[in-house]
């Protein structure tokens, strides 16, 4: 896709981002057609943001989210500075219209892995993890029906990240550990009752690491060689959070999550009011 025109699309996302709205598609001539369209797209956006990128998510890791917004296998999108929530703060919950969370895994990175013409193995990707994390994770869309807006558009809208928390590194003995088989937990507790709360609702989610493209180390290295196809160098201090563990846990604004990750440890955030 020429950089002008992919430029000029990545402005389009930005201000739908910024001003918390959303359109039905990206103009035709500036819409992306391929996979690769939508990471030039994302590429300008990075760009706009004053390449502020500290890390990276995946999406859609389970072939029932592939199937419910027509990809054809997961799809990888950059996570801002502005993006990161700190525990223990309020998550703005804003303009968010997916409304839903997730529980992942999240890895960070001791040294870089630069693009290169054959595939990275799991043990190289894993040799170069400096440390792993759990993170929460609350996807949005830029567009107003993202499950019809297709593959590449998804691309460009930065793969629906939106909002990301990422707690203190894991101190069990964790590279031992099957993750595929790691179950995790979670519960979404809810107020009702006005004005004064009367009673609290709560949801509870199970998940395992199998839930993450068969478990959070081969997501971690389809990232990997995904940013190596596109010439892109995953470098040291950035990382990478691997997509959900548990089915997409349904939010409204003033909810709190908490996700247990048995012995690697728990994470848990409070929505704002609006």
């Amino acid at each position: 896709m020429d950089k002008g025109l992919a430029s000029q699309a990545a402005a389009i996302m930005h201000h739908q981002l910024q001003a918390g709205t959303v359109l039905q598609n990206l103009p035709d001539s500036l819409r992306p057609h391929s996979r690769a369209d939508g990471y030039e797209i994302q590429a300008m956006l990075e760009k706009q943001k004053g390449n502020n990128k500290k890390g990276w998510k995946i999406a859609a890791t389970s072939i029932a989210g592939q199937q419910h917004i027509g990809l054809s296998g997961p799809i990888a999108g950059r996570i801002f500075s502005d993006m990161i929530v700190e525990p223990g703060t309020i998550v703005p919950f804003g303009a968010n219209r997916m409304r839903v969370a997730e529980a992942e895994f999240v890895f960070c990175f001791g040294r870089e892995l630069p693009p290169r013409t054959k595939n990275y193995s799991s043990e190289e990707v894993s040799e170069a993890v400096a440390s792993l994390h759990l993170g929460l994770e609350f996807p949005d869309s830029r567009f107003a029906d993202f499950a019809s807006a297709g593959e590449a558009q998804l691309i460009a809208d930065n793969a629906c990240a939106y909002k990301f928390m990422m707690g203190t590194a894991v101190t069990d003995n964790w590279r031992e550990m099957d993750l595929s088989a790691h179950q995790t937990s979670a519960i979404v507790t809810r107020k009702k009752g006005e004005p004064a709360p009367i009673h609290e609702k709560t949801d509870h989610y199970e998940g395992a690491g199998a839930n993450v493209l068969g478990c959070p180390r081969m997501a971690l290295t389809w990232l990997v060689n995904e940013l190596s196809l596109l010439n892109i160098t995953l470098k040291k201090g950035e990382f990478v959070t691997t997509g959900t563990t548990t089915t997409p846990m349904a939010i409204l604004p003033g909810d709190k999550i908490e996700a247990d990750f048995g012995t690697l440890g728990k994470i848990s955030s409070h929505l704002s009011e609006i």
